[in-house]
């Protein structure tokens, strides 16, 4: 019989995850993913304020701040048919954007990284030529030799004291990392850089919404009156920093995020050849430059692509029955119909059903139901979402900035367009709209000051908040681009109620196990996509799959935050 191989817990992630790979020889034969904890805001919040929603959804997750929350309020909105004023879509958008590019580039070095970065071989570099070479890329100011000098130092400290710390417990020496001591120190430097840098621009979230993480949000607009005469509101001060935070945050993508990924990805091109799996992948679209309601506004399009088929763009809509719907065949669920049927989220159910093995146990049932996760479908189609997905749309649709960029990083690492359907054109893309989205920043604060120039401080709409304006019952679904996918809020009002909540995230989408004709998620199809594990014992393969899609199974599975340990625990049997 062929050996199983177990990872569990799934660390450098959000929240609880575990991967189960049978083998055929050295190559993934079927990989089965299983969120192993659940918890059930959507119960929860069933007979509350819908006005009050977002303050629970967003305790899905505390990595995922922002989110939860906007897709909520944006669900309340659609189902009231509730317009908010222009600033208060500008300033949502630059909310929307500060947690991207704060969520990616803490993903890429501290989650990420050192699936690629050797860091104990840092040890060994010449801070000469490590300067040498972080000049060769950018002229990021942190750069010269006796600066590398110290982080090597630094880090030569906390080896020979036995305080690796947050660097222990990995694979370092495995043959599987291939970068120079030289590279390695340049990315452990900006490793600990980007832990400074995300302090300082989270605090646009604390402007706009009074803290990070889970900011205070607003049906009808947001919870940030403009006065510039105020020091409790919006004024001058609080907008020269946004756009010092802005300005901050484009430098470090510029100057030390997008070249560091280029150079990593230079050493492992193969890897451009391995971990798409489905090939099929899905936005809903975000980012209006007028409202909610004018998808042709958005800077991420909506659409699916089916079958890597860039030349036909398929449509969403999120309120078709016939579209969405989330299966439970493989999932510690029931429906009151079988769990052979799909349901639309708006009528969705939370039955939690626990019928796995009772812990400690060696492998799940993988015939029966093995996760906590559902499985979402898109006509029957099981999606990716994410980054890719979205760079992937921008590029079929022709938005030049995306064209030039993508065309840029294809030219210097010397690849084709269709390495990007793989595990590291997945990394790739996160950078990539990094980049789209810091230059899209400055547009929406420059529009939002011009506003505020020509008189209008309005950001909240009071007309629908009144619960007797509201009609008898109603529904809506809140949609967004979130940093890791498309994610969805349904919500069905009744009498000033909700009377129904479901939340379909992009973890959900990624991450959930197979569905009833046995066709595997995301990540279960990018594992069994080229892969050859080098040491069962040591599985650096499995986890540079799976943290290419930004695991977080806190909001899969609808969990409250949990950090993971950083030791990864691995069976083989």
């Amino acid at each position: 019989m062929s050996e199983r191989i177990v990872v569990d817990p799934i660390t450098r992630i959000e929240g609880h995850l575990r991967i189960e790979a049978q083998m055929d020889g050295n190559n993934i034969g079927q990989a089965y993913s299983s969120g192993t904890m659940v918890r059930g805001i959507e119960t929860i919040l069933k007979g509350r304020d819908p006005r009050d929603a977002w303050a629970y959804v967003q305790r899905i997750c505390g990595v995922c701040t922002l989110v939860h929350g906007m897709a909520s309020i944006r669900a309340v909105e659609d189902a009231l048919n509730y317009e908010i004023p222009k600033n208060a879509q500008l300033i949502r958008n630059l909310m929307i954007g500060a947690q991207y590019i704060h969520d990616h580039v803490m993903h890429f070095y501290h989650l990420h990284a050192l699936d690629w970065v050797d860091v104990v071989s840092a040890l060994s570099a010449d801070p000469k030529a490590t300067s040498d070479l972080a000049q060769s890329l950018s002229s990021w100011s942190k750069s010269s030799p006796g600066y590398f000098s110290d982080v090597k130092k630094k880090l030569k400290g906390f080896v020979d004291g036995g305080q690796l710390g947050i660097f222990s417990k990995a694979y370092w020496g495995h043959p599987a990392y291939k970068l120079p001591p030289e590279a390695n120190l340049m990315a452990v430097a900006h490793y600990l850089e980007a832990l400074t840098w995300q302090r300082d621009v989270a605090k646009l979230h604390a402007i706009f919404g009074g803290k990070n993480p889970h900011p205070n949000f607003l049906v009808g607009g947001v919870a940030s009156p403009i006065d510039l005469n105020s020091d409790s509101a919006i004024n001058a001060k609080k907008l020269s920093q946004v756009q010092d935070i802005i300005t901050q945050m484009r430098a470090f993508v510029d100057q030390v995020y997008l070249p560091d990924t280029l150079a990593v990805a230079s050493f492992y091109k193969d890897w451009f050849k391995r971990g798409e799996g489905l090939g099929n992948f899905m936005c809903y679209g975000d980012l209006p430059s007028t409202s909610m309601s004018d998808p042709s506004g958005f800077l991420f399009p909506a659409g699916v692509i089916l079958n890597r088929d860039l030349s036909t763009i398929h449509e969403v809509d999120v309120h078709d029955a016939s579209q969405i719907q989330e299966y439970v065949k493989h999932s510690w669920y029931d429906y009151d119909e079988g769990k052979d049927k799909g349901l639309h989220p708006y009528d969705g159910e939370t039955n939690l059903n626990y019928t796995g093995p009772k812990p400690p146990y060696k492998h799940l049932d993988v015939e029966q139901a093995y996760s906590w996760l559902k499985s979402p479908r898109w006509k029957n189609h099981s999606m990716e979402v994410g980054p890719l997905a979205r760079v992937l749309l921008l590029y079929a649709k022709g938005h030049e900035p995306t064209k030039e960029l993508a065309g840029f990083a294809l030219k210097k690492l010397d690849v084709p367009i269709e390495a990007l359907f793989s595990t590291l054109g997945r990394t790739a893309a996160r950078t990539l709209e990094s980049k789209i989205l810091a230059d899209g920043m400055q547009g929406w604060y420059d529009d939002l000051i011009a506003n505020i120039k020509a008189g209008d401080s309005k950001t909240f709409n009071d007309k629908l908040w009144d619960p007797s304006t509201w009609p008898s019952e109603c529904q809506g679904a809140g949609y967004m681009e979130a940093p890791r996918g498309a994610l969805g809020h349904w919500i069905v009002i009744k009498d000033t109620k909700i009377k129904n909540y479901q939340a379909v995230v992009p973890s959900t989408w990624n991450a959930g196990p197979r569905d009833p004709d046995g066709v595997p998620g995301a990540y279960e199809a990018a594992l069994q996509d080229n892969h050859q594990l080098h040491d069962p014992k040591q599985p650096i393969e499995i986890l540079r799959t799976i943290h290419s899609f930004d695991p977080c199974i806190a909001c899969a599975v609808h969990l409250s935050d949990e950090d993971g340990e950083e030791m990864v625990q691995v069976k083989v049997t």
